[in-house]
């Protein structure tokens, strides 16, 4: 299972912009994923607070990772997301639960959390499954 596990992470390092974001892929399962970005200077917006697309960047990632851990392909075709506090500081925590699965179709629940677990912000994505097989086995 580690084998599979370190394929996967590679297979997510392939996210480009997710990386240069500084999100990292902490755990990943069957249909579950957690992704954690320490804030660092150039996410901050000119309030001061981490700027949104830095948010939804981690949400993304965790979406990602937990909605392709079917071993499918599987594009966002739709997400939103609904910011509750704002951060300045520290890590923050975007740890993601496929709701529904089917065939074609996912679904994913995404919670943003910052060190001490507090609600930073709320994800929701529907992905499309394509028949081109991802290079790990589903977990």
């Amino acid at each position: 299972m580690e084998t599979n596990i370190a394929a996967i992470h590679e297979f997510f390092k392939g996210d480009k912009f997710a990386l240069a974001a500084g999100v990292e892929l902490l755990e990943v399962g069957h249909g579950y994923a957690k992704t954690r970005m320490t804030i660092r200077p150039e996410h901050l917006n000119g309030g001061g607070v981490c700027q949104g697309g830095a948010i939804f960047t981690l949400a993304d990632l965790a979406f990602a990772a937990a909605v392709n851990s079917h071993a499918r392909l599987t594009y966002s075709i739709s997400s939103s997301i609904s910011f509750f506090r704002s951060e300045s500081q520290g890590s923050l925590y975007a740890e993601a639960r496929e709701i529904f699965d089917h065939k074609r179709l996912s679904n994913c629940e995404v919670r943003v959390t910052n060190d001490a677990g507090d609600l930073v912000a709320t994800f929701v994505g529907t992905g499309y499954r394509k028949d081109i097989p991802l290079p790990f086995q589903a977990l």
